[in-house]
């Protein structure tokens, strides 16, 4: 299977790395909820090429998780709804690199401002609310798998 086939894949795991398959993109997600809302920023953060970044920005937007705004002459990217619903997995992302690739401890904290609690990814049952592993999953053919 050729890369650019993979967004047509019925399974919503492989349709999304389409648009997230690539480290930059993931980056940009991660400034993006860090405030980075200028092309220059995610520019000078990143530090790629203008041309890559604008192709990651656009497809951001193209699959509306950006959204571009115009903010005193210069165009502001900013997440959308659909945008904010990619922190989790971002989070579970950064939990997983803690545990495995932080051997001196979490370079970052990522605190709950109420409480200061930190956040932490967790799966559960949506029937009877109880933490799962990947070894409690069964996994069956859905709605939208067709045929």
């Amino acid at each position: 299977m050729r890369y650019d086939e993979i967004g047509d894949v019925p399974c919503s795991i492989t349709r999304p790395l389409a648009i997230f398959g690539d480290r930059w993109t993931l980056l940009i997600l991660k400034y993006s909820f860090a405030g980075v809302r200028r092309f220059m920023g995610f520019h000078d953060a990143l530090g790629i090429s203008r041309s890559r970044l604008a192709e990651r920005l656009d497809r951001l937007v193209e699959h509306e998780i950006l959204s571009k705004h115009p903010a005193g002459g210069y165009e502001e990217y900013r997440l959308t709804e659909k945008g904010h619903a990619i922190y989790p997995i971002l989070m579970a992302i950064r939990d997983w690199g803690d545990a495995y690739m932080a051997p001196d401890g979490p370079p970052v904290r990522y605190e709950h401002r109420d409480c200061g609690g930190e956040a932490h990814v967790h799966l559960t049952c949506d029937v009877c609310g109880k933490d799962v592993t990947a070894r409690d999953i069964a996994v069956s053919p859905g709605p939208g798998l067709g045929g």
